[in-house]
């Protein structure tokens, strides 16, 4: 697993790089279609016989890391991937804070493989690991993080993405004394906010992107949190996708549900400036400093500064505890 995370990281540092080139233009599509380029790019030379469980999917027609797609060099160990080479398109087209490229691995037939497109989440740190319930009132869950983070429900921040879909649900944060932490985009990086240690939120709600909820399950096996969710389809044909692959809407999903195994891994880099992560800067050498946030059951919370010099080569410069 170690040889395949070094493959896993310099692939979401090449596919950060090559979205970069796209921040500011106004061209969500394009830098996506880059940042998928690139990316498969390395994964394909990763060692083991990998599926994309999650990738582009149906839902954006993706012609490559679609579903199914076999990657890898074919020989070793199975291995399911998850991927989001360009979390937050509209954040790198505006040249706004939030872009990342994300991928995480695990051993095959452990990760979720849905074919939804949306899903509802609960994701906490590791203080509230165990104690959460999906279904239970959002004034429990609020008073059950309060209790275990030692705060006040008044002093609890909530992620949520600031879509229309949740505006009973910010209300309802904020009736009950709690404060919310809106997104305009991107959940799996509002998910690192809930699960770091030195996160700012203390748990993440509401509906997002299915795929964004597998590879944030990844995050959180490896950074001790917990996360329940559950399939929400929002049109007839994501409905039926569901049906035909024999999987219930609305129906509780554990963390062992949605990633059963220790032994993964989660990278993050940086495509626009977060709190979390820098962008890609311009390097002496001539190549671009990447900045990537790093989870591996040996290594749960690392932040890698690495130098990208082309799409196939590139050099460590150190890392540092995050």
């Amino acid at each position: 697993m170690h040889e395949l995370s070094l493959h896993l990281l310099r692939a979401t540092q090449h596919a950060a790089c090559a979205a970069e080139r796209w921040v500011g233009r106004g061209e969500p599509k394009n830098a996506d279609h880059a940042a998928v380029e690139a990316l498969r790019r390395e994964l394909l030379h990763a060692p083991g016989a990998g599926t994309v469980v999650i990738g582009e999917g149906a839902k954006d027609k993706a012609p490559m890391l679609y579903n199914g797609e076999p990657v890898g060099t074919g020989e070793g160990d199975p291995f399911d991937v998850a991927v989001d080479p360009l979390e937050n398109t509209k954040a790198c087209a505006k040249a706004v804070e939030g872009a990342i490229s994300v991928a995480a691995v695990a051993p095959g037939g452990t990760l979720l493989a849905s074919p939804g497109w949306y899903m509802d989440k609960l994701v906490v740190g590791p203080a509230a690991a165990g104690l959460i319930d999906i279904e239970a009132p959002l004034t429990e869950t609020l008073g059950t993080v309060a209790k275990a983070s030692g705060k006040r429900v008044e002093d609890v921040l909530v992620v949520v993405l600031d879509k229309p879909r949740h505006e009973e649900l910010i209300n309802d944060v904020r009736a009950a004394g709690a404060r919310a932490m809106l997104l305009p985009e991107g959940d799996v990086l509002g998910s690192l906010e809930a699960l770091r240690p030195d996160g700012d939120a203390d748990v993440l709600l509401g509906v997002g992107g299915a795929p964004e909820g597998v590879i944030s399950a990844c995050a959180a096996r490896l950074l001790g949190g917990d996360m329940q969710a559950r399939l929400t389809p929002r049109s007839d044909e994501e409905r039926q996708l569901l049906a035909d692959a024999g999987q219930s809407e609305g129906a509780r999903l554990t963390l062992d549900d949605l990633a059963s195994s220790d032994e993964g891994c989660f990278m993050a880099t940086g495509v626009t400036r977060s709190g979390l992560l820098a962008g890609p800067e311009p390097h002496a050498s001539g190549g671009r400093r990447t900045q990537s946030f790093v989870a591996t059951r040996g290594q749960p919370d690392l932040t890698v500064d690495a130098v990208c010099q082309d799409p196939t080569v590139t050099n460590s410069q150190g890392g540092t505890g995050a």
